[in-house]
C-alpha cells in the first residue's frame, strides 16, 4: 500500500506511546484514523492533537481484552467512518518476574491483552476488510522479546512469541486476499510501559527494579516516533518481520546465526 490518502486506519492503544505516534504518523501520511484506547480521555487527546494539525481522527473506547467490546467498537467505527483498510494492533501491557513468582491472574491478563487482543481484533476486523474487497494491511506490534528469550519475562515473552508466530501464519493466509501483514519487533523504546507494568518477585524490591529498568529505557532514549516511521515503511513495502532499534536487529541475527550464544544470553540476568 503506497498511498494512504482516502484510507481509514484503526490503531489500538493509541492514547500514548507507540500507538499515539503511529496514529499521528498515519494521519500525517494522509489516512483518517480511528483512535482507540482503553482510556477514552487518552484517545480523545490523541485525536485532538491530530485534528489540530490538519489531520482527521476520531476517538473510540476499546478494551481489547473483551471480545464483546471489540465487536461493539467495530460496529461504531463502521457506522461512523467505514471499514478500516489498515489495522494496527498495538495495545499491550508488560508483566515481569520469574515464572514461579508470576501469579496465574497476571499471566492470564497479559495473554488476554497482548496475544488474544491481537487475535480477537483480527478475528473481528479482518472479515470486514476482506469483504470490502480493497487492498489492506494489518500491523501487529510484538517485541524483540518475540524472538529473544531472557530471564524474568516468561509471561511477556509467551505473548510476544505468540504474536510473532500468529502474524507469520496470518501473512501467508492473507497473501491471496490483497491484505499484507507486518509484525513489528521493537527493542527498548522510551514510553511509559515500564511504569505501567506489573512486576512480581520474591527476590528483589519490585519498585527498585522498576526504577532501574525505567532509567535504562530513558537513557536509551529511542522515541516511539521512530517506531511509527518503521510502521509506515512496513505498510508501504509490505514487509513481514520488522525489528526496530539496533539491539532488536542484533538479537534477531544472534538467534539465527548462533542459537547457543542466544541461549547463553537468555541465562544471564540482564537487568
Amino acid at each position: 500500500m503506497k498511498n494512504f490518502a482516502g484510507k481509514l486506519a484503526l490503531v489500538t492503544g493509541a492514547g500514548s506511546g507507540i500507538g499515539r505516534a503511529t496514529a499521528q504518523a498515519l494521519a500525517a501520511a494522509g489516512a483518517a484514523v480511528a483512535v482507540t484506547d482503553l482510556e477514552r480521555a487518552s484517545a480523545e487527546q490523541t485525536a485532538e492533537t491530530i485534528n489540530s494539525t490538519g489531520g482527521e481522527a476520531s476517538a473510540f473506547t476499546l478494551d481489547v481484552s473483551r471480545p464483546s467490546q471489540i465487536g461493539q467498537a467495530a460496529a461504531e467505527v463502521e457506522a461512523a467512518l467505514g471499514v478500516p483498510s489498515i489495522l494496527v494492533n498495538n495495545a499491550g501491557i508488560a508483566v515481569g518476574g520469574d515464572f514461579l513468582d508470576t501469579s496465574a491472574e497476571n499471566f492470564e491478563r497479559v495473554v488476554s491483552i497482548n496475544l488474544m487482543g491481537v487475535v480477537d481484533c483480527c478475528r473481528t476486523f479482518l472479515p470486514r476488510m476482506v469483504a470490502n474487497g480493497l487492498p489492506g494491511h494489518v500491523v501487529n506490534i510484538a517485541s524483540m522479546l518475540g524472538y529473544t528469550a531472557t530471564r524474568g519475562v516468561s509471561a511477556y515473552c509467551a505473548t510476544k512469541f505468540g504474536v510473532l508466530g500468529f502474524s507469520e501464519c496470518l501473512r501467508a493466509e492473507m497473501s491471496g486476499q490483497g491484505i499484507g501483514v507486518s509484525v513489528i519487533c521493537p527493542g527498548m523504546i522510551k514510553t511509559n510501559i515500564i511504569n505501567a507494568s506489573v512486576l512480581e518477585s520474591s527476590k528483589y524490591d519490585v519498585e527498585e527494579k522498576r526504577k532501574v529498568i525505567d532509567e535504562m529505557y530513558q537513557r536509551r532514549n529511542y522515541p516511539p516516533e521512530r517506531v511509527a516511521k518503521a510502521i509506515i515503511k512496513a505498510i508501504r513495502q509490505n514487509r513481514g518481520i520488522v525489528p526496530v532499534t539496533p539491539e532488536a536487529w542484533l538479537f534477531y541475527y544472534l538467534k539465527r546465526l548462533s542459537p547457543p550464544l542466544a541461549g547463553w544470553v537468555a541465562n544471564r540476568e540482564l537487568v
